[in-house]
């Protein structure tokens, strides 16, 4: 479906009580060209509507109303029901849940042959840049030592992040070999930096983020964006501009 002043593209937040979910719940409110129509989290919902929307448990999935595109933040064991879901439905599916197995990215893969599916590690646009500026200082300092270093909350479950390791695929297309290194302290948001290193000489790359919210802005913008394309396997730079 396309969007349009007097139609809007029906969303599904999937972890709708997490940090991003959360985010996704208050920013989606706000924007005229969507509308949220289902928050589904892996407990039992303590109200069962907020602010006019339905609130369902995992388990309760597939008792959620009509929807376009789902975007998902959970936890990888969460991913299955959700993808599974849009399959069903035939709705796109938007994911920044990172940690995933081989055997689900297998999965995304090949749901992308049904329907539009945009799987990232981050959805700001800085970072989008900072992945080309990566693959294009590895390819001209080849032999030069590359290190990633990322930053998060003490809450954040995977280490190094989906995005270190996204940069770090980046970096490898240029040629290089990276490390990586992590911190969980306080509630950082989320720090990149991307360093090439040789004798007497060093280049530092780096993103932060200092507010969670420019990361919901880009799932949303991605999701209404999804919504309208044909089945495939999407980027963020495909869609975000």
């Amino acid at each position: 479906m396309t969007s349009n002043s007097s139609t809007r593209v029906r969303i599904l937040v999937h972890g709708a009580t997490g940090r991003m979910g959360q985010a996704l719940m208050r920013l989606g409110a706000q924007r005229p060209d969507a509308t949220i129509v289902a928050a589904v989290s892996r407990g039992m919902p303590a109200q069962r509507v907020v602010d006019g929307v339905p609130h369902f448990a995992a388990s309760e999935l597939h008792g959620a109303p009509a929807f376009d595109v789902a975007i998902d933040f959970s936890l990888p064991q969460g991913v299955d029901g959700v993808l599974a879901l849009c399959l069903e439905r035939g709705a796109a599916f938007v994911s920044g849940t990172t940690g995933l197995e081989d055997g689900q990215r297998g999965s995304l893969q090949a749901a992308s042959e049904r329907i539009p599916v945009l799987w990232a590690s981050n959805f700001s646009l800085g970072v989008a840049v900072l992945g080309e500026l990566v693959e294009r200082a590895a390819a001209v300092l080849p032999g030069w030592d590359c290190d990633i270093v990322e930053a998060h909350h003490v809450h954040k479950q995977d280490a190094p992040s989906g995005t270190a390791l996204t940069l770090g695929g980046f970096a490898e297309l240029g040629g290089a070999q990276p490390r990586y290194a992590s911190l969980r302290a306080g509630d950082i948001v989320g720090e990149h930096t991307v360093q090439f290193a040789t004798a007497g000489e060093r280049i530092e790359l780096i993103h932060r983020a200092t507010n969670r919210e420019v990361f919901a802005h880009g799932a949303l913008h991605a999701a209404v964006r999804l919504a309208s394309r044909r089945p495939g396997l999407y980027r963020v730079r495909d869609v975000i501009s």
